[in-house]
Order: C-alpha cells, then structure tokens, then sequence
C-alpha cells in the first residue's frame, strides 16, 4: 500500500511547452520503462497531444470549464461535466485545449499488452469495500474532499491511494466525503507469473 501526497508531486513541462504534468506515478519505477502512469496535467491552451504506441488512455476533467478533444478523423469529445471522461488509443492522432479557462485532468495509461484497466467516479457517500484480488492493482484519486481508512489514514483531495495484490487479496474499508477516482489495473493472463 502507498499513499501520493499531492504536495510531493512535481511540475514538470511539456516537451511543446504547452501544459504541465505532475506524475503521481509510473509502475515500475526502476528505470524500467513504464507499464502504467498516474498523472496530472495542467492544459492552458490548445496543443497537440504527445503519441503513445501501444498505451491506452482515460483523461478526467478534474477542474476548469471543460476540455475538448479533437480527433484526426474529425471526431470531437466535449468534456465539460465534473469528472467528464474519455477512453482513446495512445496512438490516436489528436489535439486538445481547454473551451475557456485552464483546466486540470487526471489521466491513466497503460501497456495495452500487459494490463487491462479500468476507472470509475465515485462520489465518497458510506463507505467503500476495496478488495484486491491477485494480480489486481487499485488506485483511488480523492478529486474532492477526504478519505479515512483503518490505522490513521487519511488522504486529502489531490491526494492518492495505491493498494497492489501480488500473491495474496488485499482488502481494505474507506469512508470519506466528496468524489474519488476508482482505478483497477490487472494483469493479462499470459503475463501472470506462475
């Protein structure tokens, strides 16, 4: 279990200069190349988005008037809802900016070969049952509000909760207040080690 706190995260600029991300988290994080990716990123003007061979993506609005997303088969995605997702190849070819003011966005990527993923918004009402099985991966974003667990956790908004099963299930009960980011990654079955 590891917990991200906002705050440690660090800004870092876009290669064309035209956002910034914060990394919450890569897996591994040897100096391998990465087979999945936690960030936050800051868009403030219109851009095109960096290609990704191999990798999917989900990108959440987390702030800010909305963001659209612009397709080279013409296709547009409006994301202008709170919490407003989109699921796309890392190999689309595509741009994105805000409609009005700068936003901030939550994305997830993964190596499509080696994991399968999946996100969900969860307003924070009672409690949650996170229950890793092996193999599974969860990671849950507190976009607003706050999250208790067992033995004195706590994660403010902006923080993260990483909880990873390898050979045995993890269960975990949160409670909280506000909306969290659900993520499930599990590992395909030609890559389970024995």
């Amino acid at each position: 279990m590891r917990i991200l706190r906002f705050d440690d995260s660090r800004r870092q600029p876009w290669a064309n200069g035209a956002g910034s991300t914060r990394e919450l988290l890569q897996w591994p994080g040897d100096g391998q190349p990465w087979q999945w990716r936690l960030s936050i990123a800051d868009v403030d003007r219109d851009a095109p988005f960096s290609n990704f061979p191999g990798v999917d993506r989900v990108i959440v609005l987390l702030s800010g008037d909305g963001l659209i997303l612009r397709f080279a088969d013409d296709r547009e995605e409006r994301l202008d809802t709170p919490y407003a997702f989109a699921r796309f190849p890392g190999e689309a070819r595509l741009s994105g900016g805000p409609l009005d003011a700068p936003t901030t966005d939550f994305n997830l990527m993964w190596q499509r070969d080696r994991f399968d993923a999946e996100l969900w918004v969860r307003p924070m009402v009672g409690s949650i049952q996170l229950f890793a099985a092996s193999g599974e991966t969860w990671a849950l974003h507190v976009a607003a509000g706050h999250v208790d667990g067992g033995d004195g956790l706590h994660l403010d908004a902006g923080d993260t909760l990483v909880v990873s099963a390898d050979d045995s299930p993890h269960h975990l009960r949160l409670d909280g207040a506000g909306t969290a980011l659900l993520v499930r990654l599990q590992e395909r079955q030609h890559d389970r080690r024995a």
